[in-house]
Parts: C-alpha cells; structure tokens; sequence
C-alpha cells in the first residue's frame, strides 16, 4: 500500500491530527495543556509538520508536500500539473481524516468547553483583526517565505530537510502567525473546516464559511508567486 495519493491523504491526516491535535490541547477545557500558550501551538505544529513528511515519505510520495499551496508552487516552477489535483484532494481529504481524529480524540471535551470560537479554534484558523484585505495578504506574504525556503532545500541533505521544514514553519508561527493563525495551507483550513461542519461536535457553532476564502486565496496566490520566483532563481 505505496502511492503518492496515499502518502500524501495519510501524511496530511497526520500532520492535521498532531497540529489540531496541540490546538485542541491548549485551547480545550479540563485538558492538561490547557492555556499553555501559542509558543506550544507553534512548537507542536512545527512538529506535526515534520513528523507528517516521514509518514508521507513512508506510504509513498516523496514529495510529501502535504499542502496544495506547495504543489501549486512546485507545479508553477516545473511546468508538470499532472499530479496537481490527485495531490490536492488528498491532502483536502487527509485533512478532514485528521480532523475527525481529533474530535474523536478529546471527545469528552467538546461538551465541557462553552465558546463555540475556541472548538472552531481546534479545526480552522480565523483572524485576530477581521480585514480580509490584510489577512489574504498576510497568508500571501507567509506562503511565500515558505514556498522560497522550500526551493532552497536541494542545498540541504536530504535527510535534514524534514526538520529545516518543520523549523521553517515553527519560525512562520512565532513570527508571522499572529495575524491569521498561519494557515499557509489551503488543506489545514478547508478539510478541518469541513468536518467542523459535518460532525457533531458538542454545543459548536457556526464554521464561519465567509471567511474561508481567506486561507484559499491568499496561500493560493503566494505559492503561484513563490513558484514562478523559484523557477526564475534556478532553485
């Protein structure tokens, strides 16, 4: 059981479980890591990331973009979409696997948690000030820094590269993240988006779809700029 669509539908439940998994941990109520702060959301995330391109390696795709903001900067560098939508609806489908495990996982804390904002908090990101303008271009801008460092990594051995990535996002969370929640990632947003809605989450709210678009387009746009800027850099 080895493909690049079952690596990267499994390396993103993984990356999604770990990473939502360390939101639901901090922002939940009666969890032992609650309100232990954003520098654990950042260092799990960090985390998840690398530990979800091992896994994603391991069943199969070498690749293991696990975003399709990547996969559409690799294929804006390359020229080859041919892999581009298989990819994406693995990753948009290993999101919302991912998510329903954490659900699953801190069952019994869904019901003891009242803010509706904090269970959404566990699935999808939202913004600290609501100005779509400047949240799309926040996601942009931090799509980027990932997109141009992930085109330098052939300089890195392989075998250090999953933990420069998972580095690379722990400083994007740290640095940049406090405006958006740092999606940089269509598929971390829209698939746990998805199950938040779908599932029956105790005592949850709305899954606040007008915003949704921002963690689409302003990664979407990034990686577009990314890829062309990394292929005009001979990366």
């Amino acid at each position: 059981m080895h493909s690049a669509f079952l690596g990267e539908l499994i390396g993103t439940a993984v990356l999604i479980y770990l990473g939502n998994g360390v939101v639901a941990n901090v922002l939940l109520k009666h969890s032992k890591g609650e309100n232990a702060g954003w520098m654990v959301i950042t260092t799990g995330w960090a985390m998840a990331v690398t530990i979800g391109i091992f896994v994603s390696t391991a069943f199969g795709s070498p690749a293991a973009h696990l975003n399709p903001a990547v996969t559409v900067a690799m294929a804006c560098k390359s020229g080859d979409w041919s892999n581009a939508g298989s990819f994406i609806l693995a990753q948009i489908l290993g999101g919302i696997i991912g998510a329903t495990l954490v659900w699953i996982h801190y069952h019994p804390h869904w019901e003891k948690t009242e803010d509706a904002g904090l269970k959404l908090a566990c699935f999808s990101t939202s913004p600290a000030i609501n100005k779509p303008i400047a949240n799309v271009l926040s996601e942009l801008l931090g799509t980027l820094l990932l997109i141009v460092v992930l085109g330098a990594l052939p300089s890195v051995p392989n075998q250090l590269g999953p933990y420069v990535v998972g580095l690379l996002v722990w400083a994007i969370g740290l640095s940049l993240g406090g405006t958006t929640g740092y999606a940089i990632n269509p598929a971390r947003d829209l698939g746990p988006r998805i199950a938040h809605t779908i599932l029956p989450i105790a005592g949850k709210g709305g899954s606040d779809w007008q915003y949704a678009w921002v963690p689409i387009v302003g990664p979407i746009a990034g990686a577009i700029i990314g890829g062309l800027v990394i292929a005009q850099l001979s990366f």
